[in-house]
């Protein structure tokens, strides 16, 4: 059965965006962008909101046209994550959006029995994006692991990237890390 992967950036205080939804803080080189790249190809899908899906559209759909990649290693890489972004199918969980993109399915509520069958299809591994959506998938008790990159930032306030439950503690396994050259710090979690 393939694991729902809850994929994010978040500083070290734990917010995965600041307060009106800015990430300008991210610490991002081309190191952080190759292992973004390589966590991300041969997905089975994209799991996102509407806000994050229509973020991740409007950039991704087209940010290579017209770029010459064979000139510029940056280039090469956003064309890399464009085509893995293109290619890859994606599930948008919206209320309100009346259409998406290549490649995108619309998808209005979270019902566990169906992202349940969603996982019990063919296929990789899917990957969660989206605070809200995260937070209703964990709500849910929907997420098998996670992948987060964190950035040497602290922001003081935003939006968290776990709410406040009830519950009790969740118990996780680290399976691995790595460390980049710019303070960022990859972590893999999973449970046990």
């Amino acid at each position: 059965m393939r694991q729902i992967i809850l994929m994010t950036g978040i500083s070290l205080d734990g917010y995965i965006a600041g307060p009106d939804g800015e990430i300008d803080w991210h610490v991002v080189d081309d190191a952080v962008n190759r292992h973004a790249n390589d966590e991300t190809r041969g997905v089975g899908a994209f799991l996102q909101g509407r806000v994050t899906y229509g973020v991740m559209e409007d950039f991704w759909s087209t940010v290579d046209t017209g770029a010459d990649t064979t000139a510029d290693p940056d280039a090469q890489m956003l064309a890399d994550f464009a085509g893995i972004w293109r290619d890859t199918p994606k599930y948008v969980y919206s209320r309100t959006l009346q259409r998406v993109g290549a490649n995108a399915t619309i998808v209005r509520e979270v019902v566990p029995e169906e992202v349940a069958a969603l996982k019990a299809a063919e296929g990789a591994d899917l990957l969660l994006g989206g605070a809200r959506l995260a937070a209703t998938f964990l709500a849910h008790d929907l997420v098998d692991a996670y992948s987060i990159y964190v950035h040497p930032v602290r922001i003081g306030r935003g939006v968290p990237l776990f709410p406040e439950r009830d519950g009790g503690a969740v118990p996780l396994r680290l399976k691995s890390t790595h460390t980049f050259d710019n303070g960022v710090v990859h972590l893999r979690y999973a449970r046990p």
